[in-house]
């Protein structure tokens, strides 16, 4: 069926997706957490697909496309129960920055790889003091010789135990102003002075998360990714695709558990009716779905934005995508555990884990309160209150 919204070639994407996703499926998930390991098999057969790289330059090994594609990658394995976090992190948001700004010898090092597969990077923002606000990072960079020493700390990082190296936001000397303007860095992830501890969650995920010490770990010249004066452009040309791909993950996760509950709403019957024919059921689902379509709309409008080189556009959608998408989430995942009653608690039907990472879509990577301000100052020209 012909649609307004995507092209034939993203229609077939999607199904391409859905069907390997739908090979894998929760049970896959659920058995990878519980041996305590990562999705390797999804993630090499994604890689072989052409699904992890999709959005990477073509003469780096990857696909083309943009972070359009890779949000359906990401929102079809999640709604199959089996979605890949560090899609957010490894393709979308490193391999996009070193493909944007990257050296040369940076992208031919380590596209090729994020784009089969064979490597992988995780990204390094969020500090113990600092949370949502990036202005406050204390990770510091100096000049040593040609060197770089690179000294802080980074808590809930994703993937850091399977990566190869973390992108890691540090912040640099300005030596026009002595004001301190952020820089990326690959720190490779044996560099010495570079250490790493679990953060116990109360929750399991295959991608575990990570807090890390840099003790003035020595990095060479050309760990710096990009100019070094070129402050936020660079790091928000990767912040608005990790807001696009967590929208993503929203998405696929609640039509993940909205399609559980009208399993279950066709076939559980009461007093010899389905309940789903029931509107104080039926209602809400209907009204959970309506609120992933309308988070999916805008989400397409931010990768298409970003896709197209309007930045600015897409900071502001991908904001919106990323709030919405995590209040449908929850609310989608709320009321397919209420749809289920004590079923949707236990272990069978796999719904009750959902809550926590429901609440990661509203937390991470941006709180929502921090979108409200970004909406209120950049959209609607309101004063700051901090």
């Amino acid at each position: 069926m012909p649609t307004l919204i995507e092209s034939e070639e993203h229609q077939a994407l999607r199904k391409a997706v859905s069907a390997l996703g739908k090979r894998y499926g929760r049970d896959y998930i659920t058995r990878v957490i519980a041996e305590n390991r990562y999705p390797t098999e999804l993630w090499q057969e994604a890689a072989k697909l052409g699904y992890l790289g999709v959005n990477l330059p073509e003469e780096y090994g990857g696909g083309g496309g943009g972070i359009a594609e890779l949000s359906i990658v990401l929102e079809e394995l999640g709604a199959s129960g089996a979605p890949l976090l560090m899609l957010v992190v490894s393709p979308a948001i490193c391999g996009t920055v070193i493909a944007r700004f990257g050296t040369e010898d940076q992208k031919r090092t380590w596209l090729p790889g994020l784009a089969d597969g064979t490597k992988l990077m995780a990204f390094g923002i969020t500090e113990p003091d600092a949370g949502s606000n990036s202005h406050r990072i204390t990770t510091t960079a100096r000049r040593d010789g040609d060197d770089w020493l690179l000294t802080g700390r980074k808590v809930f990082i994703s993937g850091v135990d399977h990566a190869d190296a973390v992108l890691i936001v540090g912040r640099t000397e300005d030596a026009r102003t002595g004001k301190l303007k952020p820089c990326l860095f690959i720190v490779p992830r044996d560099a010495e002075g570079f250490s790493r501890s679990p953060v116990d969650m109360e929750f399991s995920a295959a991608e575990k998360q990570w807090e890390l010490v840099l003790d003035d770990v020595r990095l060479p010249a050309d760990a710096l990714v990009g100019d070094e004066d070129a402050g936020l452009l660079q790091l928000f040309a990767g912040l608005n695709p990790e807001r696009v791909m967590t929208a993503a993950f929203a998405i696929g996760m609640g039509r993940y558990a909205i399609g559980k509950a009208l399993e279950y709403a066709r076939e559980r019957t009461v007093w010899k009716t389905p309940i789903g024919a029931h509107q104080a059921i039926a209602h809400p689902l209907a009204q959970a779905h309506i609120d992933l379509e309308l988070a999916k709309l805008m989400m397409q409008k931010a990768a298409i934005l970003y896709d197209a080189g309007d930045d600015i556009g897409a900071g502001e959608a991908a904001n919106m995508a990323k709030y919405a998408a995590g209040e449908a989430c929850v609310r989608a995942v709320d009321q397919a555990v209420h749809t289920l009653g004590g079923n949707g608690l236990t272990r069978e039907f796999g719904l009750a884990s959902l809550i926590i990472g429901a609440r990661v879509a509203r937390i991470a990577p941006v709180s929502r309160e921090m979108i409200l301000n970004y909406v209120s100052h950049q959209t609607l020209g309101l004063p700051k209150s901090y």
